[in-house]
């Protein structure tokens, strides 16, 4: 396994000297996000150009890319498509679809384009309060043709490149947790391309244990991101887990972590990713409210760096 990094704490920075920090902490890639508006990749661009400033860019400092990926822009696939998203992107709910459709495309052409075999990304949900079966008991499998219908063929399009997509479980997502995303296996027809990005912090919010979500999904583990979650115990009971508001509002029951800092233990995660034979990425993802931009990427790195095999663990010994 290797050590990597989302590179949103250094938006503050220039591509090129966001990426000497990364490089002068000792990781070795990054996860590169491709949503218009990004402040360090025009994705129109670098089809243009094939992608030559980056690729020198990352080769002299000696940085892999873990994957791209498409958060925001392929949100809009299944929506919402009421006014919260207009913010990505204005118009109905047909015109917020195809823009997602066309930028999911992209970012496997770009992945193709830069060796990279993963797009890491949201494909959104048309109503994520279906997951509680009132007033319609079967409103959540409702949903589901328009998901298949929708995304099978820009699945076909990544495969024809070599790529996959990797859906990260999350709230607001037609996968959210381990079953729905067992359930999107078998509505997708099992696609070769499909696959998954482990959050653990976000399956935590759902309330489900991310070792089982290594052990039940195994291989179509696609990718991993290093970031933790709190349970605040003097909070959680007023504003539960799904409290509203500001993600840095001081009495929220709930606190997105930096690994080493939260409730998830690290030692079980990365544990059953070995069992699994999982050698790619965890992408450090920093979006605590309580550290700094590099001093929570630093204690994360200090957490996490100690727990990765430095080699297999060959034949039985003892």
């Amino acid at each position: 396994m290797k050590l990597g990094v989302c590179p949103q704490p250094f938006y503050d920075l220039s591509l090129e000297a966001g990426l000497d920090v990364i490089a002068d902490l000792g990781l070795q890639g990054l996860e590169l996000p491709l949503h218009v508006g990004n402040p360090w990749i025009d994705a129109a661009k670098v089809v243009r150009d094939g992608g030559d400033r980056l690729r020198r860019a990352l080769e002299d400092r000696r940085l892999e890319l873990s994957a791209v990926s498409i958060h925001q822009d392929g949100q809009l696939l299944l929506g919402p498509h009421h006014t919260d998203t207009d913010v990505v992107h204005a118009g109905d709910a047909a015109a917020k679809s195809a823009f997602a459709d066309a930028a999911i495309r992209r970012a496997g052409d770009i992945a193709a384009m830069l060796g990279v075999d993963t797009v890491v990304g949201f494909v959104g949900c048309e109503d994520y309060a279906r997951f509680f079966p009132w007033p319609d008991p079967v409103g959540w499998e409702r949903m589901l043709p328009a998901f298949r219908e929708r995304m099978l063929p820009i699945l076909d399009h990544l495969a024809d490149r070599g790529v996959r997509f990797a859906q990260e479980p999350h709230p607001k997502q037609i996968v959210y947790n381990t079953e729905t995303a067992l359930e999107s296996l078998d509505t997708l027809g099992r696609h070769q391309a499909w696959g998954f990005n482990l959050d653990p912090a976000n399956l935590f919010l759902a309330g489900c244990d991310p070792v089982i979500f290594v052990a039940e999904l195994n291989d179509r583990v696609l990718h991993v991101h290093g970031k933790d979650a709190e349970l605040v115990a003097h909070h959680a009971g007023r504003s539960g887990l799904l409290a509203h508001g500001r993600w840095d509002r001081k009495d929220r029951g709930f606190r997105f972590r930096v690994p080493g800092w939260g409730g998830l233990s690290w030692r079980r995660i990365v544990s059953e990713l070995i069992v699994q034979r999982y050698d790619g990425f965890i992408a450090i993802e920093h979006e605590d409210p309580l550290f700094g931009r590099r001093d929570g990427v630093v204690k994360a790195i200090a957490e996490l760096r100690p727990l990765l095999p430095t080699e297999p663990p060959g034949e039985r010994w003892w």
